[in-house]
């Protein structure tokens, strides 16, 4: 397989939570070089430092200055978590001679994809020490329960589609009464007592790889959306190096699935801040700052539905998006996509320049689209967007598929994106070099 395929692969299966998609997304960071910032503490930045700081362990900001104080910022954002069952604060109630886990849904799922699945456990727990307390990460190597569905001769509607009852049906089998309970595993796994165990963040997650599907160039994977987006934005954020006046940043923001209104999320002030810590530390004034946001862009990278075929009628007949065919540049006339004719314009042209294919997406005019990161981003930090992604089938379901073609084409779009120079000459006049 293709090493970046292969990069891929991997990325996706490690970022079995929000949590995990950070630690493994900082790993390779450092492994570049990074150094890691404290928010808790004060930055002593270097003009050429490499750096990056998480904000509750599933959102992560990483920075890399150029020789000179930025004059202009090329940044990307994507989104760690993705639609999954959350297990609640309490312990599960025992039917049947079975413990079950109490878990809620998170984000739009497409329940019945949950079904019949062989589920693992993964997350961050909090631990208590010596010293107060400490977060450490989890995630079982195995299937530690399981949503079985009915049988439909005892439920012939659900098998023509009736809706499920997610209190009731979609609580997942832990193990027989008497048997360790989730609590005693949990200790297990992290070598400590229950005792010791203050709280948890846990999510379900499918144990099914990554896969290639035969020669057909698609593949099948959990969290596609959006990791995939995330593995090209962080790609090729560090492909390269900045120009002489020209900053890189990059994103990685959770709870988008939920509304990103979270102290961690894109319409936080995370990302302001710091911007507005950078520019305080290379001493540059406000107005300077303002004036290097407005020279740049931000490219809110989240994938995009592509024509199916078992269901053509709902795409958009006048912009048809095929899967194999290139990144897409999202556009809505409500604005749940940032791209405007100018940002468009100029993303287009950096992507044209570096033989990237692109494809425009819209939705059908009767359908409405999910809002992304960059309208969000919007109500904190003023700076010309651009919506891109890439194409799949199935969205928000258990296993969803794409186009590894698309994948690659996503991360030379990046790739070309961060390594681009434009000059911002007056308001909607660009001069690219």
């Amino acid at each position: 397989m293709d090493a970046k395929l292969q990069d891929l692969f991997e990325y996706l299966n490690e970022g079995v939570s929000p949590f995990h998609a950070v630690a493994g997304t900082a790993r390779r960071l450092e492994e570049a070089g990074f150094e890691k910032l404290e928010e808790g503490r004060l930055w002593a930045l270097q003009p050429g430092g490499r750096y990056y700081l998480t904000r509750n362990g599933s959102s992560l900001i990483a920075f890399w200055l150029p020789a000179q104080a930025p004059a202009s910022w090329r940044m990307s954002a994507a989104h760690s978590d993705s639609p999954t069952f959350r297990v609640k604060k309490t312990q599960g109630r025992s039917l049947a001679g079975w413990q079950r886990l109490a878990v809620e849904s998170y984000g739009g799922l497409a329940l019945p994809s949950w079904l019949d699945r062989p589920l693992g456990l993964a997350g961050r727990v909090l631990v208590r020490t010596p010293r107060g307390l400490e977060p450490r990460l989890v995630r079982s190597e195995g299937a530690v329960c399981v949503i079985p569905s009915l049988c439909v001769h005892f439920d012939e509607a659900r098998g023509k589609g009736r809706a499920l009852a997610p209190a009731s049906e979609l609580q997942p089998v832990w193990a027989a009464e008497g048997a360790p309970t989730p609590a005693d595993w949990l200790a297990g796994q992290l070598g400590v007592e229950k005792e010791e165990i203050l709280d948890a963040d846990l999510t379900l997650f499918p144990l099914q790889p990554a896969t290639l599907l035969g020669e057909s160039g698609l593949f099948l994977s959990p969290r596609i959306d959006d990791l995939e987006s995330a593995w090209a934005c962080l790609r090729g954020f560090l492909a390269g190096a900045p120009g002489t006046y020209t900053g890189r940043l990059f994103c990685l923001f959770d709870n988008e699935e939920v509304g990103s209104s979270t102290r961690q999320g894109a319409e936080s002030a995370f990302l302001a801040q710091v911007l507005e810590r950078i520019g305080e530390a290379l001493g540059r004034s406000r107005q300077q700052s303002a004036a290097a946001l407005a020279a740049s862009l931000l490219l809110s990278a989240d994938n995009g539905h592509a024509a199916h075929p078992n269901h053509p009628d709902k795409a958009d007949p006048e912009n048809p998006v095929v899967l194999g065919k290139g990144l897409l540049l999202k556009y809505s006339a409500n604005q749940r996509y940032t791209t405007s004719g100018l940002t468009g314009a100029l993303a287009g042209e950096i992507f044209r320049r570096a033989g990237v294919p692109v494809q425009r997406f819209t939705n059908r005019a009767d359908l409405s689209g999910g809002s992304t990161l960059g309208n969000l981003l919007g109500h904190t930090v003023s700076l010309p967007m651009a919506d891109v992604g890439a194409p799949q089938w199935a969205m928000h379901s258990c296993v969803e598929t794409a186009h590894t073609g698309d994948a690659l084409a996503l991360y030379q779009g990046l790739e070309a994106f961060y390594a681009s120079e434009f000059l911002l000459e007056g308001d909607g006049s660009y001069q690219l070099k």
